[in-house]
C-alpha cells in the first residue's frame, strides 16, 4: 500500500483525524501519512497470508488471532501508529481504546506485503520502530510480485536474525510454532495472473 505524506503534527490531533477520517493513516516522526489504495496483487496476496494464517493457527491449536489491515498498531517505544497488512496476537488484545479505531499495544508478530512505493520504508524506518516493541517477537516482509518473504526474528539474546523463504518452500514462524506454505499465501495471487492472463488472450 502506497503513502502520501500529509503533516506534521501532534498525536492528539493524529487522533483527532482518525476518529472520523473516510480513509486510513499511519503517524511517524510526528508526521501523518495517508495510505492510499492497494493494488489487486497486493490485496490476492494479504488475502492468501490472512487465510494461510487462520488455517495454520487453528489446525496448531493455538490461542492466537489474526487480525487484518483495519487494527492500528502502536508502538509505546517510539510513538508509532500504523496499520500491518496482518498481525497476530496471543492469549488476551491489550487495547488501548481511549480514542478510535482501538489501538492494539501487544502484537506477537507483525505483516508487511511489500510495494513499490513502501518496500524501502517497511525494510528500513518501520522495521526500526517495530524491533523496539518488547512484544514483537517476528517481523515478516512479504513480496507482492514474486514468491518470496522475509521473517525477521528475535532469538533469546535479542538479537534480530533474517530468514528468506522462496519458492515451493514454507515459512516457519517460531514464535508461533507453524509454518505456512507459500502456495498458500501466494495462491490468490496466481489465480489472479492466471485469470488476467486468460482474459488477454480472449481478448
Amino acid at each position: 500500500m502506497s503513502t502520501a505524506s500529509v503533516a506534521r503534527v501532534e498525536v492528539a490531533d493524529y487522533l483527532a483525524l482518525e476518529a472520523t477520517a473516510e480513509t486510513k493513516h499511519e503517524f511517524v516522526n510526528g508526521e501523518i501519512v495517508a495510505m492510499a489504495g492497494a493494488t489487486l496483487e497486493h490485496e490476492a496476496v494479504k488475502v492468501g497470508l490472512s487465510t494461510a494464517l487462520v488455517a495454520a493457527l487453528a489446525k496448531a491449536g493455538r490461542p492466537c488471532i489474526t487480525l487484518g489491515s483495519d487494527t492500528r498498531v502502536r508502538i509505546d517505544e517510539t510513538g508509532l501508529y500504523g496499520y500491518p497488512d496482518a498481525t497476530v496476537v496471543c492469549g488476551r488484545p491489550d487495547l488501548d481504546r481511549t480514542h478510535a479505531p482501538p489501538t492494539l499495544l501487544n502484537p506477537q508478530v507483525v505483516f508487511e506485503v511489500l510495494s513499490p512505493s513502501t518496500e524501502a520504508y517497511d525494510r528500513g524506518a518501520k522495521a526500526g520502530h517495530y524491533r523496539q516493541r518488547a512484544s514483537l517477537m517476528e517481523y515478516v516482509l512479504v513480496s507482492s510480485t514474486e514468491r518470496s518473504v522475509e521473517v525477521l526474528r528475535r532469538d533469546e539474546g535479542g538479537w534480530w536474525k533474517t530468514g528468506i523463504f522462496t519458492g515451493d518452500g514454507r515459512v516457519p514462524l517460531a514464535s508461533l510454532g507453524i509454518e505456512l506454505a507459500l502456495d498458500d499465501i501466494y495462491g490468490q495471487l496466481e489465480a489472479l495472473r492466471a485469470a488476467e492472463a486468460e482474459g488477454a488472450a480472449e481478448g
